[in-house]
């Protein structure tokens, strides 16, 4: 876990930092600066692009990571293969949206037609993050995840924030706002373009005649296989949103959206150890390193889980005070318990650890296939059962339940093939305390000062987490690992 971890506490360190401006921008800035039906549509029309992205890259990400450490050389050829392979995919999945582009009109005609005017934008954001997802994948081959997770999480979002201070100050107008996202998702491209030149490793190479034998047809296979358990996972994230959209009004998607990038902050630990281990695991399975698997397995449950049921607690026994500080709270704090049940959601699927992960790089790549197909198809049923009834609300017990039902059947099937088990006596102290903690700042009365209820709430916790590790009862390797790094950061 020594390289993981190097590179799972700066990934973590860039995520955390994009946290902050993201927080900045959402919880902030998007209220001050839009109307709710504004900060909808800007929302909606983002979603709508990503979520069309791992139907464009069919699955290449997942093929990339498992078949790199295949390649003793032609790792340029390797590249230059799959961005052809995105692009074919890219012109199919607009093919399909212009197709379907009444129906998709369809959609929003009714709750939500200012979406309908920006729909054009749609594509252009998705050719832009589906190179980058390429080239991001490409260089987590290469174990560099750390300055693509910068441009990911930290760029893009300064770039964001920036662009919303010219519309807030007046320089541009919404229409040029929105049109200005293609420039926004652009320049992160041009950074990774730059950073894989600086590595030596972006080069145009078309000499795959040198593949070994095979090579190319089942790395076709295995990513058209994969693709769509990706996109099925992208369409469990996004799906809420847009359905918001689509059922409510705008306004409530304005809401939904403030609400969920609360909770989003607690799968940061869990995003940033993913993109670190998931070459690690691709090559523990071409060696038959089963023993390092499980090691991983357990190790990453017990981090995640931890770290951000921390996460989870401190948003939660402070919800009203975040919302206090948001421009126009009367009208976002209905989204409050959205904040919990995302909250909720996250920290389950950090509890089951490296599930997807490992299903995706083992043999039994296409359970994960049909396992994300089928809680696709029962996230969408949800929401429609429980959106009308519920409202926002519904969106977000259906998210959480979706999440847990889709982790304990990875979680059966794994142990039942390959007797795998993320859980350890660690699990159960960490969730005895969460449950504790949970159960105490119920019970405590709250401040008439705001700031200084927010200060003491957050401080007992942390004197918890902290005491509780030093003694040794639950958290010290977590804090142990923190603490070393925070003080002699490897290179």
């Amino acid at each position: 876990m020594g390289k993981v971890a190097n590179q799972s506490f700066r990934t973590a360190i860039f995520s955390y930092l994009g946290v902050v401006i993201g927080y900045f921008n959402v919880l902030w800035l998007y209220p001050y600066a839009l109307e709710a039906a504004e900060l909808g549509t800007f929302r909606t029309i983002q979603d709508l692009a990503l979520l069309i992205v791992p139907f464009a890259q069919l699955g290449l990400g997942n093929g990339i990571t498992r078949y790199f450490p295949k390649l003793q050389s032609n790792q340029s050829s390797f590249l230059s293969f799959s961005l052809l392979i995105a692009f074919l995919g890219f012109i199919l999945a607009a093919s399909l949206f212009w197709l379907f582009q009444d129906e998709i009109v369809g959609l929003f005609a009714k709750n939500s037609p200012e979406v309908i005017r920006y729909l054009w934008i749609v594509l252009f954001i998705t050719f832009l993050a589906l190179a980058n997802s390429i080239l991001d994948a490409y260089s987590r081959s290469y174990l560099k995840v750390s300055i693509p997770t910068f441009f990911r999480e930290v760029f893009l979002r300064l770039l964001t924030g920036i662009w919303m201070i010219f519309f807030l100050i007046k320089w541009i107008d919404f229409d040029q706002m929105m049109a200005g996202l293609i420039g926004v998702y652009g320049l992160p491209l041009i950074g990774m373009v730059v950073y894989l030149s600086y590595l030596s490793v972006l080069k145009l190479d078309f000499s795959w005649s040198k593949f070994p034998k095979g090579f190319r047809t089942a790395f076709i296979q295995f990513s058209l296989i994969t693709f769509l358990a990706t996109a099925a996972s992208t369409l469990i994230l996004k799906i809420d949103s847009i359905m918001v959209s689509s059922l409510i009004s705008l306004e409530a998607n304005a809401i939904y959206t403030i609400a969920f990038s609360m909770a989003i902050v607690i799968e940061m630990p869990r995003r940033a150890i993913s993109q670190v281990i998931m070459p690690v695991i691709a090559d523990h399975f071409s060696k038959e390193n089963h023993p390092a698997i499980q090691k991983i397995y357990t190790q990453v449950s017990n981090r995640q889980f931890y770290i951000s049921l921390l996460i989870f607690l401190g948003i939660w026994i402070n919800i009203d005070f975040i919302y206090r500080l948001i421009p126009n709270s009367s009208l976002y704090e209905a989204g409050k318990w959205v904040v919990f049940w995302i909250g909720l959601g996250k920290v389950i699927d950090a509890l089951f650890s490296a599930n997807s992960e490992i299903l995706v790089f083992s043999k039994y790549f296409k359970f994960n296939l049909i396992a994300t197909i089928l809680m696709s198809i029962m996230i969408i049923l949800l929401n429609y059962l429980l959106i009308p009834q519920f409202g926002i609300s519904g969106a977000a017990i259906a998210s959480a339940l979706v999440m847990l039902l889709f982790n304990v059947v990875k979680f059966f099937f794994l142990k039942y093939r390959l007797q795998m088990n993320p859980f350890s006596p660690e699990t159960l102290k960490i969730l005895i305390l969460g449950i504790a903690l949970f159960l105490l700042f119920m019970g405590l009365p709250t401040f008439e000062n705001y700031w200084l209820d927010f200060v003491l709430r957050s401080l007992i916790l942390v004197s918890f987490f902290l005491g509780l590790a030093m003694l040794g009862w639950v958290g010290k390797e977590e804090w142990e690992w923190v603490r070393e790094k925070i003080k002699k950061p490897k290179p």
